[in-house]
């Protein structure tokens, strides 16, 4: 089986010979069809809304076709929080999640009224002392034992993340107590799953407990964050999650459960990113080198250091190698980059057809933590990012690093004294 590019042959064979290879490229129609279709599956709700996962992507020209589309962003560090603020995503339209938190951030999202959802018990006097505490706070729930994460989160109970069941009663009975009087609740169960059900499940979680809550405690809350976590189909032969049947039995669950705990209307959120820019993203590489010794080798002029996932993870990257699609792919080869590291691997044993030098490589789904998660050893610079518009038309979203960019934090001057 194999995946179909948004682009024809010789756009990306024009590319890669006028921008320097490797660069990311996005599909700006897909992103916003994607968009369009994850809110109209939530159309039923008395509101909904969905945060970006910044990280996944942190690029202003993807968070601003998400803000004309009606999405905000959720933001994990200072850096988040100010790319947000610049692309004039602020308010309520951004969801602050962190842990082990520095005050300085909590008095940036506090300044820019942003949801704060807190991470531990002990964030609360943290946060009131150094920003106070403002009227709206979410609690991050962590169920430990209770539930099961998979294999890239991990089980909630190895998590660093969130409160206990019994920290967030006390949690809340304790913002209550200080004056705070609107309340969210999140959760993140999961990462790249592809079964539907998974999340419903944790949109019943959720609606239970908020429901135990305002029952004990006496409030009432504002929004329930379901996390993000929905998977992409990395393999050709995976099926995409459906978001019309996600919704469906998030509506069940919240008719026969917040309807009846008296907390209707209720806003819910979610924090898709891999979902939402995954599948548009593109790295386009060239081949440099065939190496034969033990095993077949394909060296590309992109690493893993413009994408690490296959390394970190182990995880499979459908490759289209353009013009031989139609090939039969009878030679196997492991794809690799040039850093001096064993595992900087696209691909182990992968069925390709007979490649040559300059073949140009398309490696799929790269749309998230991609680019975002580069890095520079080996001096390695990162790589431009492309926007392929609507009408056709590419347009150049962030330029390729440079040797000067790299080495702009040294002190090149004081080496003289140094010495």
């Amino acid at each position: 089986m194999t995946k179909v590019l948004p682009f024809t042959n010789d756009e990306i064979v024009e590319l890669a010979n006028s921008h320097k290879t490797p660069f990311h490229i996005y599909d700006e129609k897909g992103i916003r069809e994607n968009a369009r279709r994850l809110i109209r599956a939530f159309s039923w709700a008395p509101e909904f809304y969905e945060y970006y996962a910044v990280k996944a992507n942190p690029n202003p020209y993807l968070l601003t076709i998400f803000k004309q589309e009606g999405i905000g962003a959720d933001c994990s560090s200072l850096a988040e929080l100010s790319l947000a603020i610049r692309c004039g995503i602020t308010g309520e339209d951004v969801m602050f999640t962190s842990n082990a938190t520095p005050a300085l951030e909590f008095k940036v999202a506090s300044a820019m009224s942003a949801i704060i959802n807190l991470d531990d018990i002990t964030h609360i006097p943290f946060l009131e002392e150094c920003a106070g505490l403002p009227d709206l706070i979410s609690i991050r729930y962590n169920p430990g034992p209770l539930r099961t994460g998979n294999a890239i989160i991990g089980n909630p109970q190895e998590a660093k993340y969130g409160f206990t069941r019994e920290q967030v009663f006390e949690g809340y009975k304790i913002l209550k107590s200080k004056g705070v009087s609107r309340f969210g609740l999140h959760a993140m169960m999961a990462s790249n799953e592809l079964n539907g059900q998974y999340y419903v499940d944790t949109a019943i979680m959720l609606f239970e407990l908020a429901a135990e809550v305002s029952k004990e405690l006496g409030i009432k809350f504002d929004l329930i964050n379901f996390g993000g976590g929905i998977g992409i189909p990395y393999h050709p032969e995976q099926k995409a999650v459906c978001f019309d049947e996600v919704s469906a039995g998030i509506k069940a669950a919240y008719e026969k459960i917040i309807v009846p705990a008296g907390l209707h209307p209720l806003k819910i959120c979610m924090e898709l990113a891999r979902a939402m820019t995954g599948p548009y993203g593109f790295l386009v590489s060239k081949a440099l080198h065939i190496k034969k010794t033990y095993k077949n080798y394909v060296g590309l002029d992109a690493c893993m250091a413009n994408l690490m996932r296959p390394a970190l993870y182990g995880a499979y990257h459908h490759i289209t190698v353009v013009g031989k699609e139609n090939q039969p792919a009878d030679y196997m080869y492991d794809v690799t980059g040039s850093l001096c590291e064993n595992n900087d691997k696209f691909a182990i044993d992968r069925r390709l057809p007979e490649i040559v030098p300059g073949d140009i490589f398309v490696i799929h789904d790269t749309g998230a933590h991609g680019h975002s998660m580069g890095f520079n050893y080996n001096g390695k610079t990162r790589s431009a990012e492309l926007l392929r518009r609507e009408d056709g038309s590419v347009l150049e979203i962030r330029r390729a690093e440079t040797l000067s960019d790299l080495f702009a934090t040294l002190d090149f001057e004081g080496l003289g004294k140094f010495c």
